[in-house]
């Protein structure tokens, strides 16, 4: 058990130590100036002129959300159109099937959205031009979209002006300057490794038992660097990270571990070097720190107890709760694996979190709830960036003063953004969770569960929990390939991906335009430990309140049955 603990306690220094300097670089990269990958610019400028875009041209923050809308309106139907007709399309040496409508609309919107919620199973439901053209494509610049609205919050929280940069600056160099290097870092890492870089079919091969099995391959190492990286999270094979070849033992468990957490953290320092703000950039991390380990010491610990119901039955847990898990791993690491892809909305799993106990399933659900404890590639800032601005109006109506936060009023128009991009996510969760359980009481043969109590509840509840953080991580015993869900699921992750970037856009922006206040001895420090607990308490009261009753009648109902 020791040796579990620290394995944790490295893969968690190690993410925060390589944070601090990528979170400079990334700094740097923003504000343009002088990188090690600068002999990159030519390949740049030859897209800028390709697709016929002025680099130089500053955009206002209503520009920068409409050239993102529409570029993400371009890749919805390049993904509709690979995946409707892979079966026909070359680079499909298993012969996979074209999916159906509703199947395509899901799986399109999802990666759409750096989501990667997946309803169907992995390497057998897409081909290997669906994966690399399609998926992986969709991974590498979603995850751009997602660091260049943050970038485009940063410039505007330093900025005085409506000048805020070029949309497509931000984006390219996110993707030509971060996820691609890294990405190809940490696919060499894996191939050497064991995991397949191929493009042969699946194997034949006889297992020790002596029963012969068809093992699928193909380039799996570049879509697994960047999955873990970009916090996309679907994996190349069905079971995604509890796959041996796409996680064969604990280094490469550790390493993706790391990926996970790696841009994510570093964003936050890159705010602090950005904005020449370190005290601020360490808050945000304290506060997402605190509150992250608070939770994944609780799961850790709940599954390292191992499940009472079991024990009473005189079951040997000395291992823990191993039910849902790959023994390479361990309780330990899956639980605190599951606890960094839900507060990262990456997504990935090495182990089943349907197994999870429900303390595990509870806590990584309010991860998601929250969403905002590192959060996605770039949108996990623009969460937490929701809750500052509540926690500083919240504030400055405590102690009498007019609200600002880096020298600009936050006034009606800014909470009024910002308390409808909080309370979009609590009612989508809700009120679709609601509908489905509705649908399924009115008729239960619908064929979604196969644990009809308590648990089932919670198999729909943590579904619309994954769709509308961004996340795709499931409970997996939910049926969820069908017309109802495909398209319900899919309206959420529409809704919960860019309400969510159009809101901190557009507070980040009308406070660029405001005239700057000087600060005063009466001005509210934002960067001191005070206000990070005022941040704290912001998160975790609007989280209770509105997911309490809905946790209590799924995991926490679960877990003291078990007891």
């Amino acid at each position: 058990m020791l040796y579990e603990i620290l394995g944790i306690i490295l893969i968690f220094s190690l993410s925060v130590l390589l944070a601090l300097p990528l979170g400079r670089y990334i700094a740097k990269v923003y504000l343009g100036q002088p990188t090690w990958l600068d002999f990159l610019a030519p390949l740049e400028d030859r897209i800028y002129k390709l697709c016929r875009i002025n680099p130089k041209k500053e955009m206002t923050w209503q520009e920068h959300l409409i050239a993102l809308l529409t570029i993400n309106s371009l890749w919805f139907f390049w993904m509709m159109f690979i995946l409707m007709n892979q079966g026909w399309l070359p680079l499909n040496p298993d012969g996979n099937p074209s999916m159906s409508p509703h199947l395509a609309f899901n799986t399109a919107v999802s990666f759409l959205v750096n989501c990667n919620l997946q309803h169907y199973s992995g390497e057998t439901g897409v081909t290997y031009l669906s994966q690399l053209a399609g998926l992986m494509f969709m991974q590498f610049v979603t995850a751009g979209t997602g660091m260049a609205a943050g970038a485009i919050v940063f410039k505007a929280m330093k900025s005085n002006t409506s000048g805020l940069g070029n949309f497509y600056v931000y984006f390219l160099k996110s993707c030509t300057r971060i996820l691609l290097p890294l990405s190809l870092v940490s696919a060499l890492l894996l191939v050497f490794n064991g995991v397949p870089m191929n493009w042969e079919g699946k194997a034949s091969i006889v297992t020790m038992q002596g029963d012969s099995v068809q093992v699928s391959r193909g380039p799996a190492a570049a879509m697994i660097a960047i999955k873990q990286l970009g916090t996309n999270g679907g994996g190349w094979f069905g079971v995604n990270s509890a796959h041996p070849l796409e996680n064969p033992n604990y280094l490469t468990n550790a390493v993706e571990n790391i990926l996970i957490l790696l841009i994510p953290i570093a964003f936050v320092f890159a705010l602090g070097f950005y904005l020449n703000r370190k005290k601020l950039a360490w808050m945000i991390f304290g506060v997402m720190t605190f509150g992250f380990l608070l939770m994944a010491g609780a799961s850790i610990y709940a599954e390292m107890q191992g499940n009472p119901a079991l024990s009473r039955l005189g079951i040997n847990q000395s291992l823990g709760s191993m039910e849902g898990k790959e023994v390479r791993f361990g309780a330990a690491a899956s639980a605190f694996w599951g606890m960094a892809t839900t507060a990262t909305s990456n997504g990935s799993v090495n182990a089943m979190h349907d197994s999870m106990t429900p303390l595990s399933g509870a806590l990584q659900m309010l991860d998601m709830m929250i969403n905002a404890l590192y959060g996605g590639v770039g949108v996990g800032f623009l969460n937490f960036y929701i809750f500052i601005i509540i926690a500083v109006f919240i504030s400055g109506l405590m102690v009498g003063r007019t609200p600002e936060f880096l020298g600009k009023k936050i006034e009606a128009k800014e909470m009024k953004i910002a308390t409808l991009v909080a309370l979009l996510h609590t009612f989508l969760i809700l009120a679709f969770t609601a509908l489905s359980s509705f649908v399924f009481v009115q008729d239960p043969n619908v064929g979604w569960l196969n644990n009809p109590t308590f648990h089932g509840f919670s198999e729909m509840l943590y579904e619309y929990t994954s769709s509308s953080a961004n996340n795709g991580s499931g409970f997996e015993g939910l049926a969820d390939n069908n017309p109802f869900w495909n398209i319900t699921c899919g309206i959420v992750l529409l809704l919960s991906r860019y309400l969510p970037i159009i809101g901190p856009v557009a507070i980040a922006g009308i406070l660029a335009n405001k005239k700057y206040i000087p600060e005063s001895s009466g001005t509210l420090q934002t960067d001191t430990a005070t206000f990070g607990f005022m941040v704290l308490a912001v998160i975790f009261i609007v989280a209770a309140l509105s997911f309490f009753p809905a946790l209590a009648l799924g995991p926490l109902a679960e877990y003291f049955t078990l007891r």
